[in-house]
């Protein structure tokens, strides 16, 4: 080798180091629908470094506000179960109302809002207490939950009804029914919590909904060159903390789309695993990760460069994901 080859090849390596000395070590934690299983990926090495076993068929997955708890939709054993994070041993089961599927904590902490398809009902429970505090009726088959970032509102999406219920916090009563399109999936309230965004799974769409008035003020679609329209289909997706931009699932397109939150359009379509669920990012933002329930892997996209860098192998029908700041 030349002096300038081992000079380049120095310079690499410091490079490397620098890199791997400036990332921070976090823990994303995955739910295998069919496993009953927990895997948790370190971020730093992209491998599965644990995995937990959890009850039957979990789904949706979230942490407490101190991160020592992680919670999961354990559907099929009609609970919310809770665990240390830590250790991964079983702490308790919360009362959920039949068959939970996704979540939401309340930016204080002290509530879990938890969507009950089966019953057509969102449950409302006090964490500190262990007990349930209302039952609010919804439309049919919900599934998604949301709350404001002011704690004001939750959302609730049904999937049969086409309609994301508003729910008043305090009253508990739903203040306003917004018709989306078919099979509503997912909500989130933008940063700001001037919007609420909607994925319509077989509708395709993604509804935009103003906060003060409830109107859709806007709808977007998803075209991709050479995949049938019929398997774009938009279901779990996440904000920047800036509100800049909005990463989506679109199922079994095996595609997640980057979206200018402030044009409102379509920026990239980045090829993921098969039948992609839901997404994590990391605190820092550098990488999101995706959950790809026919493939049975995590797909790590860096978000600066916009690009796939690594599948990783979890268990099967990988679903929710979440990601806990390491200690």
């Amino acid at each position: 080798m030349t002096a300038l080859g081992r000079v380049r090849r120095r310079l690499a390596v410091f490079v490397c180091c620098c890199h791997v000395q400036a990332a921070v070590a976090h823990e994303v934690f995955v739910t295998n629908e069919k496993d009953n299983t927990v895997s948790v990926i370190d971020s730093v090495s992209l491998e599965v470094t644990r995995t937990i076993k959890v009850g039957k068929r979990p789904r949706g997955i979230t942490f407490s506000a101190d991160f020592k708890h992680f919670y999961v939709c354990a559907s099929d054993d009609n609970a919310v179960q809770v665990f240390d994070t830590e250790s991964g041993t079983k702490l308790h089961d919360l009362p959920s109302g039949a068959d939970p599927e996704q979540f939401s904590l309340s930016p204080d902490g002290k509530r879990l809002y938890i969507a009950n398809e089966d019953d057509a009902i969102t449950t409302v429970v006090d964490i500190a207490a262990r007990q349930v505090l209302h039952q609010v009726p919804v439309g049919v088959e919900p599934e998604g939950i949301a709350i404001s970032p002011d704690n004001s509102l939750a959302v609730a999406t049904s999937e049969t009804t086409n309609m994301a219920h508003i729910i008043d916090t305090k009253t508990f009563d739903v203040i306003a029914n917004v018709l989306v399109d078919q099979r509503p999936r997912h909500a989130e309230f933008t940063p700001d919590g001037r919007k609420l965004w909607v994925s319509s799974e077989i509708g395709g769409t993604m509804s935009i909904i103003d906060v003060a008035t409830h109107e859709i003020e806007a709808t977007i679609s998803f075209r991709i060159a050479g995949i049938q329209s019929d398997t774009v289909q938009p279901v779990g997706f996440r904000f920047t903390r800036d509100g800049t931009r909005a990463f989506v699932a679109l199922g079994p397109s095996n595609r997640v789309a980057v979206i200018d939150v402030a044009s409102r359009t379509v920026l990239k379509y980045l090829v993921v695993g098969q039948r992609v669920w839901h997404l994590a990012l990391t605190p820092e933002e550098d990488f999101l990760f995706t959950t790809n329930g026919v493939s049975n892997d995590v797909t790590v996209i860096d978000v600066k460069a916009l690009r796939p860098v690594k599948s990783i192998k979890v268990g099967r029908y990988p679903w929710g994901a979440a990601v806990r700041p390491k200690p």
